[in-house]
């Protein structure tokens, strides 16, 4: 089975090829201009075992928001690509990740129905700017764009957490571990893991 995506997005407020392998080993070459993001990114692949070359450019100068967001719309959309019909998959994925004092839980279900429940955040943490480019808000943005466009169900909620770095990377970490099971093949499953026949 290959479970490989690569596609290309273009508009005026960026570009992005991004290229994936969902039976990787963690290998990342992530370029997005927005150093924290690429750390992220760079930390998705080694937790969910998912290969991932990023090269994005964007209009940065005005804000990230634009990249952050395109690249999270190309990651999501591969991943639908990749996951073909979904025959085999567990489907489902739980993890809860520490970052020293920060702690996140995820929950993923490969259901074909995009939803997020994004809670737990310190107030505060949206305006927050790491690494003095990438603001807190973007967290929950970037989860948003991955669900909606690769129509999965997660569930992201921070248990604790005081410094922003660690909340934003525990997030990302626990969403990667929790994919890393929903997406695996599991050879006890026959077909489409659904009561429906379809995902």
């Amino acid at each position: 089975m290959n479970r490989i995506a690569k596609l290309v997005r273009e508009t005026s407020e960026s570009s992005v090829t991004l290229e994936l392998n969902l039976d990787g080993t963690g290998q990342s070459k992530i370029e997005t201009t927005v150093p924290f993001y690429n750390h992220m990114l760079t930390a998705l692949a080694k937790h969910s075992l998912i290969d991932l070359t990023v090269d994005a450019k964007g209009d940065t100068e005005i804000d990230v928001h634009h990249t952050v967001e395109d690249v999270a719309i190309v990651f999501g959309q591969a991943l639908k690509q990749a996951l073909g019909d979904k025959k085999g998959i567990s489907r489902y994925g739980n993890a809860m990740v520490p970052l020293d004092e920060a702690l996140a839980s995820a929950v993923v279900d490969i259901s074909g129905r995009p939803y997020l429940v994004h809670t737990g955040e310190p107030a505060g943490f949206e305006y927050h700017l790491i690494g003095g480019h990438f603001t807190g808000s973007m967290v929950r943005h970037a989860f948003e764009a991955i669900a909606y466009n690769a129509g999965i169900t997660l569930h992201v909620n921070l248990v604790a957490g005081r410094d922003a770095h660690h909340i934003a990377e525990a997030q990302f970490k626990a969403f990667a571990r929790a994919l890393r099971q929903a997406i695996a093949i599991d050879d006890r499953v026959t077909g489409i893991p659904s009561t429906k026949g379809s995902l």
